[in-house]
């Protein structure tokens, strides 16, 4: 490779270490073209799927000031920079590996830090963030249903004390201001789309 060909190598290789969330170094040796295609699209396009050189990759990374282990560097080189969710990307690498034995999961680096082929499959393990906010939305949709019966019960008591009609159900004010609050929260995404747990009826004191 001529040299203003490496530097331009290197410098992708520093800007896909700097902008990576993850970065997981496989070895990629026996995999066929399409099987290299079927792994691209499984990551999708919030990983870079590359393979690389390893004396440029050790360069980059020491450049990006990322320590990789120079046992990670050996043997034919193939590197996922992982900019989306790392647990998602780290499921899809588990799963392809299932089908692609000879896909070699050799180690990478997490939040700064040389990470394990065991840590690595752990990540996989773990729920991604869309199941977690998933999992928020519906706990709120649940506490908020339920703090909503409770007002409007007490509501109701007022009013047959009183017997003068609150002139706006509290469910409603509840659901006004849960909203604003919910669309500038990370949940927004997903609450519509959330499943509310049940919660249980509230009635009103005799």
């Amino acid at each position: 490779m001529a040299r203003p060909d490496k530097s331009a190598a290197v410098a992708e290789l520093v800007e896909d270490f700097r902008s990576a969330q993850a970065t997981v170094l496989t070895e990629y040796r026996g995999l066929s073209v399409t099987s290299m295609k079927a792994l691209r699209r499984s990551l999708g396009a919030d990983t870079k799927y590359s393979v690389v050189k390893n004396t440029l990759t050790k360069i980059a990374a020491k450049e990006a000031g990322v320590s990789v282990p120079d046992e990670l560097l050996k043997g034919p080189s193939a590197v996922a920079f992982i900019k989306g969710d790392p647990i998602t990307a780290a499921k899809s690498l588990k799963n392809f590996q299932k089908e692609n034995p000879l896909l070699v999961i050799k180690g990478g680096i997490f939040e700064g830090k040389s990470i394990s082929v065991a840590e690595i499959m752990k990540l996989a393990d773990l729920e991604s963030r869309e199941v977690l906010l998933a999992k928020l939305a519906g706990a709120m949709k649940a506490s908020l249903a339920k703090a909503a019966r409770s007002f409007d019960a007490l509501r109701i008591k007022r009013e047959a004390e009183s017997g003068t009609p609150t002139p706006t159900p509290v469910t409603e004010v509840i659901t006004e201001v849960v909203a604003e609050v919910v669309a500038e929260s990370p949940v927004a995404e997903v609450v519509a789309e959330a499943p509310a747990e049940s919660a249980p009826e509230v009635t009103p004191e005799n």
